[in-house]
């Protein structure tokens, strides 16, 4: 889902060893923080992940927020929206927030 915007992206953050480090804003990194699994039956039944999308920016960027607001969407996940401006970075961080259910 996130490869489809469109954007350079990474589990958490960009490692420079790699050379994997976008030269800039748009990005996007993503990570499963925390879960809050169903349980029943003495067993973790329904596995409920956390999803945070944060999607860094020059400018505030409304065909980007666009864009990460319709993958969501066409994959049925409601979400929460927060923005911060990163003073010490001189960007912005768009913060997607939803949960999603991981079987495996």
């Amino acid at each position: 889902m996130i490869g489809g915007i469109g954007l350079p992206y990474a589990y958490d953050h960009f490692d420079d060893r790699d050379g994997a480090h976008p030269q800039g804003p748009p990005f996007i990194c993503f990570m499963y923080p925390n879960d809050d699994d169903l349980q029943a039956d003495n067993i973790n039944y329904a596995h409920i992940t956390a999803l945070v999308i944060e999607l860094y920016t020059d400018n505030v960027d409304f065909d980007l927020e666009g864009a990460v607001e319709a993958a969501l969407t066409a994959n049925a996940l409601p979400y929460a929206k927060a923005e911060t401006y990163i003073d010490g970075e001189r960007m912005y961080q768009t913060t997607y927030t939803t949960e999603v259910s991981i079987n495996g």
